[in-house]
């Protein structure tokens, strides 16, 4: 495996500096941390600066980052909280977003290959990127948290079972047939952990939480890998079964001592956001082709055409899934955190492109589109929430005014 030390060290000196930079903007505007992690990538690769060259190392710490943010976006679902209206509306505006984005992509694409990945593409949610926003901002557990969550499952789980089924290269029926074969080994152990199976291991987890043997962590390694490898034999995507594990290691954690999941979960979320995630956003910069995207004006173009067409085509369907009696601005919100989307885009565009069914020009108008939706909609988003909500809580307020006048 190569390497280069210089890429050895700025990496972290990256994930250093991006939330150094947020907090030193906070007190004048509030940017998803990821922002600032690709951007950084992007100065210090050879798009700019070129200080950190992609190597074997960069790549493979990269796709486990890449992995590790669907374990944590599949371990931090509620599915007891967004069960019911707020997951069935969600998969009512995934299908509607589907059927748009597919029916758009064949009036852009050269043909119906391409059409099928940039159709995909565009019906993401990038769960993992805007549940931390979510979290840094209150709102996790909040309704319109909830709406934007279940927005999240689908809109990560979606687009995950149509790469299985129609971007294998295999034919739908042989895809279907092995994706029912991944979904009984994996349903087999969802349902044996919600029945307590894992209660055995809890003793143990409790036992080494302060130890060297740090058992709950290793066993998260091991579901991670155990399952990612099972998608990647079966010729799945492996980020099918990244997210698999998370909602599985959920589920063994379950009945655990309360003081014991907060305590694993937090060493969870330190070893991913703190070393793993950061890597994939900032490679995600390192790798990003922006010859190929400044290179033809017509590609260029692409990128507000790709980014408006996410707003279209996902953020409008995913208002279904808006906690009711929500207002416009509220509606709006939820639109924007629907249409936020980059780690499947990352994902669909690659293999697009290995395939030969994307140019290298089309894959990053797509993931420039990703990036800038990053950029923008989860910030645009949290200050509508934030009007709407201040707006309420100060209408009792007028209320009571204008009755004592």
């Amino acid at each position: 495996m190569e390497y280069s030390i210089g890429t050895l060290v700025l990496f972290p000196a990256a994930a250093v500096a991006a939330p150094l930079l947020v907090r030193a903007l906070s007190r004048w505007v509030a940017i998803p941390l990821v922002v600032f992690e690709i951007l950084l990538g992007l100065v210090l690769g050879p798009a700019m600066l070129g200080w950190i060259v992609p190597d074997d190392l960069m790549a493979f710490l990269a796709d486990f980052g890449l992995a590790m943010l669907f374990f944590l976006a599949g371990n931090e679902i509620d599915f007891g909280a967004i069960r019911g209206r707020p997951l069935g509306r969600a998969a009512i505006g995934w299908i509607v977003s589907l059927a748009a984005a597919v029916g758009v992509a064949v009036l852009l694409a050269p043909d119906l290959a391409a059409a099928g990945f940039i159709g995909i593409a565009l019906t993401s949610t990038a769960l993992g990127t805007i549940m931390p926003v979510l979290r840094d901002s209150g709102d996790l557990r909040t309704p319109f948290g909830v709406a934007v969550i279940a927005l999240g499952a689908v809109g990560e789980f979606g687009p995950l079972l149509a790469i299985s089924l129609f971007l294998s290269g295999r034919s739908p029926l042989t895809a279907a047939l092995v994706l029912v074969a991944f979904a009984v080994v994996a349903g087999t152990a969802i349902w044996l952990a919600a029945r307590g199976a894992g209660r055995r291991l809890h003793r143990i987890i409790n036992a080494t939480l302060h130890t060297s043997g740090q058992f709950g962590i290793r066993l998260v390694v091991l579901v991670l890998v155990a399952l990612v490898a099972l998608s990647v034999k079966l010729d799945l995507d492996m980020l099918l079964g990244a997210f698999t594990a998370g909602v599985l290691y959920r589920l063994l954690l379950s009945g655990a001592p309360a003081r014991d999941v907060e305590v694993v979960e937090g060493k969870i979320e330190g070893f991913g956001y703190g070393f793993l995630v950061p890597i994939f956003f900032i490679a995600t910069g390192v790798t990003f082709d922006l010859a190929a995207l400044v290179s033809d004006v017509r590609t260029l173009v692409l990128v507000p055409i790709f980014l408006l067409l996410m707003l279209v085509v996902r953020g409008l369907p995913s208002m279904l899934a808006a906690p009711r009696g929500s207002g416009r601005l509220d509606l709006a919100a939820t639109a924007l955190f629907g249409a936020t989307g980059l780690p499947i885009i990352v994902a669909v565009t690659a293999i697009g492109v290995d395939t030969g069914d994307l140019t290298t020009g089309t894959a990053a108008a797509l993931v420039g589109a990703g990036m800038l939706s990053v950029l923008l909609f989860p910030f645009l988003g949290l200050a509508l929430h934030r009007r709407a909500t201040d707006d309420a809580s100060r209408r009792p307020d007028e209320v009571l005014t204008s009755a004592d006048g």
